[in-house]
């Protein structure tokens, strides 16, 4: 009897075409989760009355969203092609979304940073209409950020899983939680490395919970991913991976049993950032593999085809 043939290649060649995306696209990926979840962190602290916190955690998120955008315009090759995306609004594009939920969020960011920067300026400038102004803003500015920044940590899971790369496609359903925490786990990260010890609870819990959803949903999402998770746990991927999952589990045990350290904070806050960073690569590079071996397309197709004629 003939054995079932078993599908090596498609003439030796892909399926569906890699992106041309580089390293600027991963980086844009986690320094806009980290901007997300830092004015999270910091309208958090405005309201509980932690001054320091929340100038740490606005300063931390203007950094992160100019980074974001300067690697989106890099990856773009001119500023120009930037403001050409809004030029329309597609609701039913992710990239189109994005590029106008990044364009409400920027504003207001800027307004909860500048009232921050106003407090080193000199008394004729923050006594200034202007200045009065600005200060006036800070918090109706953070506070609007605050409500979108969950869409800013959390719309370039929906980017990914909205193309045809067999990994980023298979991980629709978990992906966006993944991110979530992940940015959670970096921001809270960062709030325990720039933060004061005294004020650091806030960071700390929202460090520790995106820990957990992170790792649990990212173990979700490689169960329910059949084949397609293989490339997660090879070559490039694999390895960022692994470190992610360590850099991430080690942190947030840290920043517990750390928590009376100043010092044990803020490695374990460094662990987090950089295990947060870890994920947003090795998820790309888990991608962009999966789109060159045509075994990850056909593989589930045929799996599909068949669930659905049985």
């Amino acid at each position: 009897m003939v054995p079932d043939a078993e599908f090596t290649s498609y003439y030796g060649r892909p399926v569906v075409k890699a992106s041309p995306w580089e390293a600027d696209i991963p980086a844009y990926l986690f320094l806009g989760g980290l901007a997300g979840g830092s004015s999270l962190l910091a309208a958090g602290a405005d309201l509980t009355g932690l001054p320091r916190q929340r100038r740490s955690a606005r300063l931390v998120a203007s950094a992160a969203i100019g980074g974001s955008l300067y690697a989106l315009v890099h990856d773009l090759g001119r500023p120009a092609r930037f403001h050409h995306m809004l030029r329309v609004a597609k609701v039913t594009s992710p990239m189109s979304v994005g590029t106008w939920i990044l364009s409400a969020y920027g504003p207001f960011n800027a307004l909860a940073t500048g009232s921050e920067l106003l407090g080193f300026m000199p008394g004729p400038v923050r006594n200034s209409r202007l200045g009065r102004l600005l200060g006036f803003a800070g918090r109706p500015g953070g506070l609007i950020a605050a409500l979108i920044a969950p869409a800013v940590a959390s719309y370039t899971a929906v980017l990914l899983t909205d193309t045809a790369t067999p990994t980023w496609h298979a991980a629709q359903r978990e992906l966006p939680f993944v991110f979530v925490g992940s940015a959670a786990a970096a921001s809270g990260g960062m709030g325990l490395v720039a933060g004061p010890l005294g004020e650091s609870g806030p960071a700390r819990n929202l460090a520790v919970g995106g820990a957990v959803l992170e790792l649990g949903a990212s173990r979700i999402m490689q169960h329910s991913m059949g084949i397609t998770a293989e490339p997660l746990r090879q070559g490039t991927a694999g390895t960022l991976h692994t470190a992610a999952t360590a850099l991430t589990a080690a942190g947030a045990a840290g920043a517990v049993a750390g928590r009376r350290s100043r010092i044990a904070s803020a490695l374990s806050g460094l662990a987090l950032t950089a295990g947060s960073a870890c994920t947003r690569f090795a998820i790309f590079h888990a991608g962009q593999a999966s789109a060159r071996d045509p075994r990850y397309t056909v593989v589930p197709q045929r799996e599909r085809r068949e669930g659905r004629s049985s």
